[in-house]
């Protein structure tokens, strides 16, 4: 990932991202770890979640890891958001797959009151931000922007209007 990232750069490419998974098809390093460990090599191109999964790492953990990237990025941080499409993973850390997306949804929430300090507070059927200020906080201001990952459907694209700042669209 190192010496893609330093090939893209000099070509003009502005974008570097990475892709999350528990478990897959065959090994797959973790995603954010990977931006953490390209952003000397990344210069001026922003780097992205393609996508995270908020419900299987937590959103709090998640949102405290990704304010971290964005503090030592300057601010080159977007933040890809999904359910996950893998049953397996949802089995591994016990949480029913048919919630992934009520779930997603509050995760989105949350990972914003962790961004922002906390206010508004979100207190939520499965997470809150009860708790004590996460600082630092991140680069941007409120936060990194958050696009939704989804195939399209109208439900899908409902949801990027009503909790995203962007669509990261994507392809069967």
């Amino acid at each position: 990932m190192k010496a893609y990232a330093r090939s893209a750069d000099p070509l003009g490419y502005t974008f570097l991202t990475a892709n999350d998974h528990l478990v897959f098809g065959r090994p797959w390093i973790d995603g954010p770890t990977s931006l953490a460990a390209v952003i000397e090599e990344s210069g001026n191109m922003k780097l992205a979640t393609t996508v995270v999964v908020p419900v299987l790492r937590g959103p709090v953990p998640t949102a405290k890891i990704l304010g971290a990237i964005d503090i030592l990025s300057s601010g080159r941080l977007t933040v890809a958001v999904g359910p996950g499409s893998s049953p397996r993973d949802y089995a591994l850390i016990g949480i029913p797959f048919e919630e992934r997306w009520k779930r997603l949804d509050e995760s989105i929430k949350t990972m914003r009151a962790v961004w922002s300090g906390g206010e508004p507070g979100f207190d939520g059927t499965y997470y809150t931000t009860s708790f004590e200020s996460m600082e630092p906080f991140p680069a941007q201001p409120g936060g990194p922007g958050v696009w939704i990952g989804s195939w399209g459907s109208a439900a899908g694209m409902r949801r990027v209007v009503r909790l995203g700042d962007g669509w990261l669209a994507s392809g069967y």
